[in-house]
């Protein structure tokens, strides 16, 4: 018996995707099958085998380093994993030991600037069958399978604001070699602050036409390609998508993305605030309703009344706003994150919501007989993990639900309201999340302590640097 039989790993949608696979990978060219996870930053990681070595990859997986989920955005490991339980008292991640890649089936493409290429999402399971509990997009799983259990779907559309420049030099020297090395050079495609401009989105047109022809080709639901008020600054939608499928399709955006744009000559990056003069902030809004499973229709559409939402659709909004403090670890996970929460700049700066009205953490969209009615959430930078975030927000949503929490009136002026500040910096958000009972409860009690020693150990290496502000305040003066 498989590993995936005797585990039940799959469903009978992804034992019938496997098959259709294995078909398909037979009757075509294709030589290599790259199997990805979502580490915990959301960057993918995997290996890539042998087309004729897929059979056995399906059914019974493939080996995954346990400690790469140990490791900060630097690559490196923030836990003593050659000692006893690896510093985390999990006995399974002793000795950089190996966890398995299940592929997930449904998630397989062939990637359109590498036609000799497949590829497939994985899950990670431990030898004997149990999911490994620091798996983000199991967690993210895991919290849909609450709400769906509950009766409803989760939909999102998402809108990416990110950068793409010209690659003049990639800094590939042996001396650039490092952990992580020196940022690439680059220039600008255009010098920014004419948003929406026709003739600057010309001058993105030749990039922006390979990115389209690849991500369509990929099955992106590839809605627009906007051009952002900052220099060189983009903005890419997708039309909304259903539990899963957006926080899936987010992962796949981001690496195409960055991989096409490498291959073309340019540099794509999802950073929030590049260190670059005049360079301006980049958000991820995250546009969110539920849908009932039994009739699809969506449930924050209010009846009437002076409620931009239905009383489901404003309890739900009300947890949002509850858990709002906590939840800027998973949507905003960065320390170069924070840069962006500033007052009067179209980004947060406060809990607080509003009738459609972008300087408001949340911006509700509602009417009675509109069908688009919606929340908002403009907290979220461009490089959260996707299913950190997404999840983080369906578990909010659901204990505003329980609750039945009252979100307060709609701010008009969202920059002047008295309300909760957003936290300022990561480690803010780290010990609102550290004290938080909703996401304790949802993602668990381990991978919240987990998540905060990863994301603490950033903040320390962060502070032990001396920044070009110390060097210009102090060198001369003392």
């Amino acid at each position: 018996m498989s590993f995936v039989d005797e585990h039940g790993c799959w469903n009978d949608g992804q034992r019938k995707a496997a098959i259709e696979v294995e078909s398909l990978v037979r009757k075509t060219p294709l030589e290599v099958i790259r199997l990805s996870v979502p580490d915990q930053h959301g960057v993918l990681r995997g290996k890539t085998v042998i087309a004729s070595e897929l059979a056995g990859a399906l059914q019974n997986g493939i080996t995954f380093v346990s400690s790469l989920l140990l490791k900060d955005t630097s690559h490196r490991s923030v836990v003593p994993v050659f000692t006893a339980g690896a510093g985390l008292g999990l006995r399974e991640f002793e000795g950089a030991a190996d966890i398995l890649m299940i592929p997930d089936p449904l998630t397989f493409k062939r990637l359109p600037w590498a036609p000799h290429t497949g590829w497939m999402l994985c899950d990670l399971y431990f030898a004997d069958g149990r999911p490994v509990p620091f798996a983000t997009r199991q967690l993210c799983r895991s919290a849909l399978n609450r709400l769906n259990g509950q009766g409803y779907d989760y939909v999102a559309g998402l809108e990416v604001e990110f950068h793409i420049y010209m690659l003049e030099n990639p800094r590939l020297a042996p001396g650039d070699a490092g952990q992580p090395g020196p940022a690439p050079e680059i220039s600008l495609l255009n010098q920014g602050y004419q948003l929406l401009t026709e003739q600057h989105y010309d001058r993105f047109d030749a990039i922006y036409e390979i990115l389209r022809r690849d991500l369509q080709a990929l099955g992106l639901p590839l809605r627009s390609m906007e051009v952002e008020i900052g220099p060189s600054q983009a903005e890419f939608t997708l039309r909304p998508g259903l539990n899963l499928d957006s926080a899936d399709a987010m992962i796949l955006l981001r690496s195409a993305v960055k991989q096409i744009c490498r291959r073309h000559g340019y540099h794509a990056t999802f950073m929030c605030r590049p260190k670059l003069p005049n360079a301006c902030s980049s958000g991820w809004h995250l546009h969110q309703s539920l849908r009932r499973r039994d009739g699809g229709n969506n449930v924050f559409v209010p009846e009437g009344g002076e409620m931009p939402l239905s009383p489901t659709g404003m309890h739900y909004l009300g947890g949002l706003l509850a858990n709002g403090a906590a939840s800027a670890a998973f949507a905003t996970p960065t320390i170069n994150g924070y840069r962006r929460y500033r007052p009067y700049a179209l980004a947060p700066d406060r809990v607080i919501w509003g009738r459609d009205n972008r300087g408001a953490m949340i911006r509700v969209l509602g009417a009675p007989g509109d069908a688009a009615s919606r929340i908002e959430n403009r907290i979220g930078e461009p490089a959260a993990n996707p299913y950190l975030y997404l999840g983080s927000q369906i578990l909010a949503g659901l204990d505003g639900m329980a609750r039945q929490l009252d979100p307060g009136p709609s701010a008009d002026t969202p920059y002047e309201a008295k309300a909760e500040l957003l936290p300022r910096s990561l480690g803010e958000a780290l010990a609102a999340l550290r004290d938080n009972a909703c996401f304790r409860e949802g993602f668990g009690q381990a991978f919240v302590d987990y998540f905060i020693r990863i994301k603490e150990a950033e903040i320390a290496r962060f502070n032990l640097e001396v920044s070009e502000w110390e060097q210009r305040e102090y060198f001369d003066l003392f």
